[in-house]
């Protein structure tokens, strides 16, 4: 973008340069995904040369359409230091810019943000972000009248699209396999699939039907003959996938301790998202994955709501970014700072926080059910090393940066199999607790994880991937049931029944079961311990 200051220029001008500037700079997993399916060799060279030429002709049609006389350089700029980030955590990590990607930068704390913060992505701001829009803000745009904008508009547009079409039907035999085969490879397009994701998800949140909060359960009861008092903890897990868990064969016993206890352990059990802004209200909604829709979530109460309505008293404790609208109308506590965690150390929570008084709240409720999540901050990445005690780090060298394109498989594999040994022995505490609770109460707990995590396999990093491409390892999740001595669940069916295939839509029927909720949403084909009653 070798301008002069001094010279005006068209509009353009400047879109074209700042597009071919993005197609060149800001799309390196593009082309590289591109070049694993079309090997530089041969044709495919002439292909992906094309490839970008349209990837330039698409990039200029939307920010033509995008910028205007007055908002050009505004939506230069900006478009310029969001898609310098958005290359940076796609060439980091290989993440993808969509919808449900959007709703979890929107959703991300500071905590969060900070542990991804990098020099790379600081220099990756400066040089594709703040210089480009330094140069943008300095340019003098030739003045036009609204006619000649439209009129020259409809030129560029009109002739990026007529040379995208002949170059596409030049090469039609590549195309065809491109569009119909090769759907995601366009998921890395930058900006242009982040702007579509981003209109996708403002259509999605303010273009809408509902309004208001749709109750549920409106006829739930506890069951007469419930006897003695319930006691359920619920432990939300965070980024953990099926296959590092010990219990499920992995090669390193990460959960020593949970194997000396009598639990369930579920073999097949799958996420309702990739993410946890999709994976936590969906989980304790009523809908189910196939049915799952954001804003008809937030607007419709959920099984929080249903068991306390039918009398049980609902704790949520809190030590990951928030319950995603799930506790609004239930007792919510917040174990993210040293306020209210007693467990903190160089700015890291842990989740054994989340059990210091929590005897304290089951004694200061004589009456009724009770049922407690905790939701741990477990294995948020990519900061893995930050996420256990010293005293954890078992299996060394661990990867200690955010960067983990730096580190080695092993070293980022170590980090987050010592996080797993962390909260398995949380998991025993909570099992501990709830054993001094026995004589009380009926007792259970249920874990399960949010999401998985991808290490590293096949490039891929961290999770949030669409689901209907994302890998195993970012949907198969570890389940475990623990039941009291007063359990009336016959434990021989439950642990066959757990080795089917089971997914969250469960959670929300398994909860009212447990609880002995009787009320007119509540299907006992969906829920876990049904097999065992």
């Amino acid at each position: 973008m070798l301008f002069s200051f001094s010279k005006p220029l068209k509009a353009r001008t400047v879109v074209i340069a700042v597009a071919l500037m993005l197609v060149i700079f800001a799309n390196g997993v593009f082309f590289k995904h591109v070049s694993e399916v079309y090997p530089l060799a041969g044709g495919n060279i002439l292909f992906v040369l094309s490839l970008a030429i349209v990837l330039l002709c698409v990039t200029v049609i939307v920010l033509t359409l995008l910028s205007w006389r007055y908002t050009l350089k505004p939506v230069l700029i900006a478009i310029l230091l969001v898609s310098s980030l958005v290359a940076y955590f796609m060439d980091a990590y290989d993440v993808v810019i969509d919808n449900h990607m959007i709703q979890n930068l929107l959703e991300t704390n500071i905590k969060e943000s900070v542990d991804l913060l990098s020099l790379k992505q600081v220099l990756y701001f400066v040089l594709l972000g703040v210089i480009p829009s330094v140069i943008v803000y300095r340019l003098k745009i030739k003045p036009s009248s609204f006619k000649e904008t439209v009129i020259d508009k409809a030129k560029v547009i009109g002739i990026a699209l007529l040379f995208a079409l002949v170059v596409i039907f030049s090469f039609s035999k590549y195309y065809t396999s491109f569009f119909r085969e090769h759907k995601p490879l366009r998921y890395y397009a930058n900006p242009a699939y982040y702007l579509y994701s981003i209109g996708h998800y403002a259509a999605e949140t303010f273009s809408h039907p509902y309004s208001g909060m749709a109750p549920i359960g409106q006829d739930a009861v506890i069951s007469p003959a419930n006897e003695p008092r319930k006691l359920m903890i619920l432990v939300v897990g965070e980024a953990v996938r099926w296959d590092h868990f010990g219990l499920n064969g992995y090669a390193r016993d990460t959960t020593p301790q949970l194997r000396k206890e009598d639990i369930i352990n579920f073999t097949q059990f799958t996420s309702c998202g990739t993410e946890t802004a999709v994976s936590v209200p969906c989980m304790f909604s009523p809908f189910g994955r196939e049915h799952y829709e954001k804003e008809q979530a937030l607007h419709t109460e959920n099984v929080l709501d249903v068991l306390k309505r039918a009398g049980v008293n609902v704790l949520w404790r809190e030590n990951n970014s928030d319950s995603k609208g799930v506790a609004k109308r239930v007792q919510f506590e917040d174990y993210q700072t040293s306020e209210k965690n007693t467990m903190c150390e160089d700015g890291e929570c842990r989740d054994e926080g989340m059990l210091v008084g929590l005897q304290e709240y089951i004694d200061a409720h004589p009456k009724g059910d009770i049922v407690i999540i905790l939701h741990q901050m477990g294995n948020h990445g990519p900061a893995y090393y930050k996420r256990y005690p010293k005293s954890f780090e078992k299996y060394t060298p661990v990867c200690k940066t955010n960067q983990l394109e730096q580190c080695s498989k092993d070293e980022i594999t170590n980090a987050y199999d010592n996080t797993i040994l962390y909260t398995d022995t949380f998991l025993s505490k909570v099992i501990g607790l709830l054993k001094t609770n026995d004589k009380d109460f009926a007792t259970g707990m249920f874990y399960l994880s949010d999401h998985g995590e991808s290490l590293g396999e096949n490039g891929l990093y961290l999770h949030g991937f669409p689901y209907s491409i994302a890998p195993e390892a970012q949907k198969h999740v570890p389940a475990v049931m623990w039941f009291g001595k007063h359990s009336t669940i016959d434990k021989a069916q439950m642990a066959a029944s757990a080795k089917e295939a089971h997914s969250q839509d469960s959670l929300f029927h398994t909860l009212l079961g447990f609880m002995d909720v009787n009320t007119s949403v509540y299907q006992p084909e969906l829920d876990l311990l049904h097999v065992g009653r």
